[in-house]
């Protein structure tokens, strides 16, 4: 399985831009999406730029994965994450509910 990474590019070429995530940088390439503008955000996949980001989009995956590495480790959610997912019932999709 392969999994997206939110990087923000830090400078640009051609064909690559170096990027940036939690501290260490990388070589991304991006072919797929063009040249891009440092602080711009990237979905990475093994390396190469697939989708530009929103920050807002960025942040939102990026605390997808760090929930995902707490859980794997065994440890407890930090408080406020999932907070709009607790206490409520399911909601069934749209196209869903004229089934019930």
């Amino acid at each position: 399985m392969c999994i997206g990474l939110p990087m923000r590019v830090i400078e640009s070429g051609e064909f690559y831009a170096l990027c940036e995530r939690r501290g260490e940088t990388h070589r991304i390439d991006t072919r797929l999406i063009g040249p891009q503008p440092a602080g711009t955000w990237l979905l990475v996949f093994l390396d190469a730029a697939r989708e530009v980001l929103s920050p807002e989009r960025a942040a939102e995956i990026d605390d997808a994965l760090q929930i995902l590495e707490i859980a794997m480790a065994g440890g407890a959610l930090p408080a406020g994450m999932f907070d709009d997912l607790l206490n409520r019932e399911p909601q069934l999709p749209e196209h869903l509910r004229a089934l019930q």
